[in-house]
């Protein structure tokens, strides 16, 4: 009974101690020339404890009433300093101006770290950086901003940004980050409003990423949203108005060139044809100029115990070309209360983003269309009907496909966490983390009885085809993990332990098709009225197979940073991961990583030179893993429909294997080296980072061939491919010019990649290697291909005929692999490896100048060293069919009787190299405007304002995503130029 008593005394004891009095420390921040300073970043020293300052400046942050403690003040431009508390309730503090970002507070994997311990590769964007202009996705406010960060993007506002870390890691996945928002892994990224960002962290490196193991081989994206803060109530709004036009459009022949052509040649337009127009079928289908518009409102505050912050936001982005449109309404609250003497907080933050696009209907035959179809004639009858000539093949009035039909998806993302943080005894604290995601997506497409006329490129029916479907996805995340931190003297030690669940559901929902509706009028908003039973081919689509899956993640993980003296330090992790997808003997990996730093700035040989402010040497190694991009149940055996047999006269339908199974497919595995040396130099005036990387992937799951006597299906998915990339970056921050009225930052970002396939055999499976891939549908080019999968070259290897100028007869002629000239090439066998979509070198370069009340905001980007594969111009190079489609008007010289002169080959690979202006803003800040308004600042915005190239397409911005990256082939949505007027305000 006594030691009951005790041990019962001892615990109380514990929990008194824990939850003993805090305190309140107030102030407010400014620069050396006396301005306030919001977005201030005030830490606790050691702990997750931080709040941010408000547009004032002001602060109030909740801390131990023990007076050894250090607050931290970090701003970007300014350096940080430590302050310490004793018995101080109010701490005013002046920030001075310098570039160095050493001290800034990053957002890792289940917790936060001071930038100058950090032993691993991770950049900060931070919204004063964020590309401004008309922008409603996430991932372009990051675009040219991170070294080694390749994000392409096409002017088409329902199409998603292209993203790639550092090189490709898989043929399988589309090579994307994996996004974290606010501690939930796998979120929306197109659920968050680009005002609620507060900032956003790219772990690039595997000790960065792999506590997130199978899902971190592409990086690691965290985003950070807005909180409220402690005793400062504020309503904020943001908003612009953009006015957009087409920046670039193909030179195409007009009537009259077309005719002269014709006419020089030898030929005519068919009669039928040829109506006395002059069209311009890209301005026709394009709208003249489009409007783009945001709006975010924002409420947040906060009391001693608690903070909350309410937003909602709606933006409304036409598409340059008609019809298409993004309609968005995202709506966000966080909400953080503590209790029991701040021991406990709870947080809980809900977000919903409901999106309704309309598409231009069948966009790639319109785009194709738009600069094919002949400017002599008319979009329209003299009765007002559409002109169409159907006696020539593939030629369809693009006007009339726009407009008589309906393509829409309304999409709706729901994501729902609740969060709970408890101090413990002996400086521990626990987190428990659970997360809802529902995706839903609901998507009608109506194409009216003219389409009818369009039997040539697919059945449409019989007075009109509906296609209605309906998917969600779900997502259960519930996470769990300890955190010890600890100081003995000079020792720091600071160490995670936790597990994960989460379970998927995908594309549960269903698809169906009608045709024969009384009127077009109803369109794809009630099937009921149809009634396709009366047309006997026509067949209802229910959709592809293995749409629904359903996948299952558990996870422990473990991580150990140890810090000695503020000199040396080391991080530790480890995941262990079991994924569902894999096969039965290998559904657990193991993903550890390892990082050392050396700040070389504390050593007794620094003390007196005044060169380096701060210096630190660091390197890392880790594996981490891919486990998407393929189906999940990819080590299954499948059955299927194998078409119709007869049995006794009767057609039936066949069932069997339609997938082999594999028990011993594998996690897909990257394992990275990485060393890099962060520094700032005079004063803090220039700071930097230079990072070397060597990345390889093992085990890439791929297709075989298989001895069908072994497994009927001739065909297994399994581990035998492998990848490397390597590269260097470099990023630089400099303040050359600091006065009291004329201020100069500027950053300059660089990084060059080199990919590699270095494997995509497997020793038990036949072929793999040397798979040609990507065959555009240009006319006369059946069977060409333009690049391929092979070991020892890049991703997107283009791969084709090497073009060796023309004949004195005026035939283009064509090198084969012995470098003889031939008219007559091969395809396949007369190709060669003949240039790489993939850059050599990425830039970005920032420059902002203040003077007064105006700051100028200019930023330059580009992509230098890369080829792009021009299939829109090879198909317009075709002078001896100008009579039935338009060319380009430089290929009017090409000779009549020259029947390659559209052969794929080297002849349209174009140098990609790119330097744009994307954005410069012109932005001044109104102040001392009373009590009431914090914070006043109008701007205007000029997007695209120019591009240098040399490419000849409509802009070389072409995707560097997939498996296909540099390829331009009729499909790209003409980017615009955009000017804008903008409005911020608080209160």
């Amino acid at each position: 009974m006594k030691i009951k008593s005790c041990l019962f005394l001892l615990l109380l004891f514990s929990f008194t101690a824990a939850f003993a009095q805090n305190r309140s420390i107030t102030g407010r921040v400014t620069s050396s020339k006396g301005n306030t300073m919001p977005g201030v970043t005030v830490t606790q020293k050691g702990s997750q404890n931080s709040v941010v300052t408000d547009e004032e400046g002001k602060y109030s942050i909740i801390v131990p009433s023990t007076e050894n403690l250090l607050l931290v003040f970090s701003s970007v431009g300014s350096k940080t300093q430590e302050i310490a508390l004793g018995t101080k309730k109010v701490i005013d503090v002046v920030l001075t101006e310098g570039v160095s970002t050493l001290g800034e507070v990053v957002v890792v994997g289940y917790g936060s770290q001071s930038r100058k311990n950090l032993s691993s590769s991770i950049s900060t964007v931070r919204p004063d950086d964020f590309n401004r202009g008309a922008i409603t996705d996430v991932r372009q406010l990051m675009q040219g901003k991170v070294a080694g960060l390749n994000i392409t993007a096409s002017g088409n506002p329902n199409a998603p940004a292209a993203v790639v870390l550092r090189g490709a890691s898989t043929l399988n996945s589309s090579q994307s980050p994996l996004y974290v928002i606010d501690g939930i892994p796998g979120a929306d990224i197109s659920a968050i409003a680009p005002d609620d960002i507060t900032s956003i962290d790219v772990l690039k490196d595997a000790a960065a990423t792999a506590i997130y193991g199978n899902r971190a081989a592409n990086g690691v994206i965290m985003v950070t949203t807005k909180k409220g803060r402690r005793g400062q109530f504020s309503i904020g709004y943001s908003g612009y108005v953009g006015h957009e036009k087409v920046a670039n459009r193909l030179e195409m022949m007009d009537a009259d060139e077309l005719r002269s052509l014709l006419t020089k040649n030898g030929q005519a337009f068919a009669p039928a044809d040829d109506k006395g127009a002059n069209t311009d079928w890209q301005k026709e289908v394009e709208r003249s100029f489009a409007i783009s518009h945001n709006h975010n409102l924002s409420i947040s505050g906060g009391t001693e115990h608690g903070n909350y912050s309410a937003s909602i936001n709606y933006a409304e982005k036409e598409g340059i070309m008609r019809f298409s449109d993004l309609k968005r309404l995202i709506a966000r609250l966080s909400i953080e209360q503590s209790a029991l003497k701040d021991k406990i907080r709870f947080g809980m933050m809900v977000t919903n983003s409901n999106s309704n696009a309309n598409n231009v209907p069948l966009l790639n035959t319109v785009l194709t269309q738009m600069i094919r179809y002949l400017p002599v004639s008319p979009v329209r009858n003299a009765d007002g009907t559409y002109f169409e000539n159907f006696a020539t093949v593939n030629s369809y009035n693009p006007v009339a496909m726009i407009e008589q039909a309906q393509d829409n998806t309304k999409s709706n993302s729901l994501i729902g966490s609740f969060t709970t943080h408890v101090k413990l005894p002996f400086d521990l604290t626990y987190d428990l983390n659970a997360s809802y995601q529902n995706y839903t997506n609901l998507h009608g497409e109506y194409y009216n009885s003219y389409y009818s006329k369009y039997s040539a490129i697919r059945n449409f029916g019989t007075n009109g085809l509906a296609l209605r479907n309906a998917y969600q996805n779900t997502n259960k995340i519930l996470e769990s993990y300890l955190t010890w931190n600890k100081k003995y003297g000079i020792h720091s030690i600071n160490a995670v332990l936790g597990y994960s669940w989460q379970g998927n559901v995908i594309g549960e929902g269903f698809q169906t098709t009608s045709t024969n509706f009384p009127t077009d009028n109803i369109g794809y908003n009630n099937l009921s009225l149809s009634n396709p039973y009366a047309i006997a081919p026509f067949r209802v689509d229910f959709g592809a197979d293995g749409i629904y899956q359903e996948t299952r993640l558990i996870s422990d993980f473990l991580r150990l940073n140890y810090n000695l003296s503020d000199k040396y330090l080391l991080q530790l992790s480890v995941r262990r991961d079991g994924s569902s997808v894999f096969g039965a003997n290998n559904q657990w990996g193991y993903f550890p990583s390892a990082g050392l730093a050396w700040r070389i700035i504390q050593e007794g040989f620094m003390n007196h030179q005044k060169f380096f402010t701060d210096l630190k040497l660091r390197a890392s190694y880790g594996v981490t893993g891919n486990s998407t991009g393929f189906n999940a149940y990819t080590a299954q055996i499948m059955s299927g429909s194998l078409g119709t047999f007869y049995n006794n006269g009767t057609q039936m339908a066949a069932y069997g294997p339609i997938q082999a199974d594999n028990p011993n497919l594998e996690w897909e595995k990257t394992a990275t080296a990485n060393i890099g040396l962060d520094f700032t130099i005079l004063n803090g005036k220039i700071s930097g980072t230079l990072e070397a990387y060597n990345k390889n992937t093992t085990g890439m799951i791929y297709g075989y061939t298989v001895n069908p006597v072994l497994i009927p299906t001739g065909r297994i998915t399994a581990n035998g491919g492998s990848m490397n990339n390597r590269g260097i970056e470099l990023s630089l921050n400099a303040s050359p010019v600091r006065t009291s009225k004329f201020n100069w930052n500027t950053s300059l970002n660089l990084a060059h990649n080199r990919n590699e396939i270095t494997g995509l055999t497997n020793q038990l499976f036949a072929g793999g290697d040397s798979v040609r891939i990507t065959g555009p549908n240009g006319q006369g080019q059946t069977g060409s291909t333009i690049q391929i999968l092979k070991s020892g070259k890049p991703v997107g290897q283009f791969f084709t005929l090497e073009y060796a100028g023309k004949t004195a007869d005026g035939i283009s002629q064509y090198y084969d692999p012995s470098r003889k000239l031939t008219t007559t090439p091969r395809i396949g066998v007369d190709y060669g490896y003949l240039g790489s979509p993939q850059p050599k070198l990425l830039l970005g370069w920032t420059n902002t100048f203040q003077y007064g009340n105006f700051d100028l905001n200019v930023f330059l980007r580009g992509c230098l060293g890369n080829k792009i594969f021009n299939a829109t111009r090879a198909d317009l190079f075709r002078p001896s069919t100008a009579q039935y489609s338009n060319i380009l008007k430089d290929a009017a010289n090409e000779p009549i009787n020259d029947v390659n002169v559209y052969k794929y080959s080297t002849r349209f690979i174009e140098d990609g190299s790119y330097v744009r202006l994307d954005n410069a803003t012109l932005a001044y800040s109104f102040k001392k405007l009373g009590d009431n308004i914090r914070m006043l600042k109008v701007y205007t915005t000029v997007n695209n304002f120019f591009v240098i190239t040399k490419y000849k397409g409509i802009d070389p911005e072409i995707s560097q995503g997939g498996l296909a990256p540099g390829y331009d082939n009729n499909n790209f949505y003409p980017r615009t130029r955009t000017i804008l007027l903008g409005l911020n305000v608080s209160f």
